[in-house]
């Protein structure tokens, strides 16, 4: 149950960006790097790293915790740091000439899962492995959606 519940909210977290550029278009859409580039005169994250969708993104995974029965703030913590990682893969991203929505496959599931659950891995006591599990399973799930949402034409790209 545990495993289903960190899975649920992982894909909440990272879905809830996804499905506000879907409903809201471009309105709001404030890149989070402002256009600024790194020093490799790429973009720093991208256009498609908003502030509507990584604000956005945290107080829904906290309400998404509290539905499956964790306290909100850990959900607000998993929301944070799922964005977090998202802007760490875009960073690297960008470094690796991958455009804003290009696939990088891992490297767009890895930090975006890794990070949230080692945030709260000692508060929900998950040993490395269960961590490894969990990472897996959600890119093997982020995948499946993905395709999903692509064909229901609410994803821009499967990856």
């Amino acid at each position: 149950m545990l495993t289903l519940k960190l899975l649920f909210l992982l894909m909440a977290a990272n879905g809830v960006p996804i499905l506000i550029n879907k409903g809201l278009g471009e309105r709001l859409a404030w890149p989070i790097d402002g256009g600024a580039h790194f020093v490799d005169r790429r973009p720093l994250f991208g256009s498609s790293k908003t502030w509507r969708g990584f604000i956005a993104a945290i107080p829904v995974t906290g309400l998404a915790a509290a539905g499956v029965g964790f306290p909100f703030e850990l959900g607000l913590c998993i929301g944070a740091t799922a964005m977090l990682g998202d802007l760490f893969s875009s960073f690297i991203k960008r470094r690796l000439g991958v455009p804003a929505s290009g696939m990088a496959l891992g490297l767009d599931q890895i930090p975006e899962s890794l990070f949230p659950l080692l945030a709260v891995r000692v508060e929900l006591g998950l040993e490395l492995i269960h961590v490894a599990g969990l990472v897996a399973g959600f890119t093997f799930l982020e995948l499946v959606v993905s395709r999903i949402l692509f064909q229901l034409r609410i994803r821009e790209q499967p990856y």
